[in-house]
Order: C-alpha cells, then sequence, then structure tokens
C-alpha cells in the first residue's frame, strides 16, 4: 500500500493545520495506521496512531493538541493539528505503524512540509 500526503504548509505558532493522507489500496485490514514526522537527520518518529476499532494513541509532544481519525471507506487518514509549536516543525508521513521510530524497511511517501513560524 503505497500513502500520499497534504495538507501541510507555513502556519503561526497557536495556529492549526489538518494533514489529510490517502492509501492506493483498501486500509481495511491494515490493524494499526500512523503519522509520523522527521526532522532533518534524525528517523521518523510516531506521532500518533489509530487502530481498526478506532482506539488511538499519541506521542507525548502531541497528546492534547492533535487528533488522528481514520476513514476506512475512502481509504483516508488525517492528522487535525492545532496549538502547532515551533518544535512541531517537520516533513509528516503517514504509514502502516510499525513502532515509534522507523525501521529503515518501510516505503515511505512524500509527505508534507509543515512549518511553525512566525
Amino acid at each position: 500500500v503505497q500513502f500520499a500526503e497534504s495538507g501541510g504548509g507555513l502556519v503561526q505558532p497557536g495556529g492549526s493545520l489538518r494533514l489529510s493522507c490517502v492509501a492506493s489500496e483498501s486500509i481495511d485490514d491494515i490493524f494499526v495506521t500512523g503519522w509520523y514526522r522527521q526532522i532533518p537527520g534524525r528517523p521518523r518518529e510516531a506521532v500518533a496512531r489509530i487502530y481498526s476499532s478506532g482506539r488511538t494513541s499519541y506521542a507525548d509532544s502531541a497528546k492534547g493538541r492533535f487528533t488522528i481519525s481514520r476513514d476506512d471507506a475512502k481509504n483516508m487518514l488525517y492528522l487535525q493539528m492545532n496549538s502547532l509549536k515551533p518544535d512541531d516543525t517537520a516533513v509528516y508521513y503517514c504509514h502502516e505503524y510499525v513502532g515509534e521510530r522507523e525501521t529503515g524497511f518501510e516505503d515511505w511517501g512524500h509527505g508534507t512540509q509543515v512549518t511553525v513560524s512566525s
């Protein structure tokens, strides 16, 4: 399954963005999907994941500010980001959840750049 992300951009601190991700195939059979982000020079790290049951889990940095959702009927994954901080600046990716950090064996999409700056 390939993923294509969109919705990033430049936003001021305290602002909001909604990221979207479309999968090339059905995600019905993907038990857990997630959003990752990457800062240059560092591996991709998970910020949120959602199970097929709808249960969600967030990295400490995202708790209370980010909301992940998925629409299996549309093969879509979303990340609502509120109260954005400069530290949230990164390239964001969606993918089947593989752990808190990428393993190096995944096939990632292009991602979408999020820049939080005044």
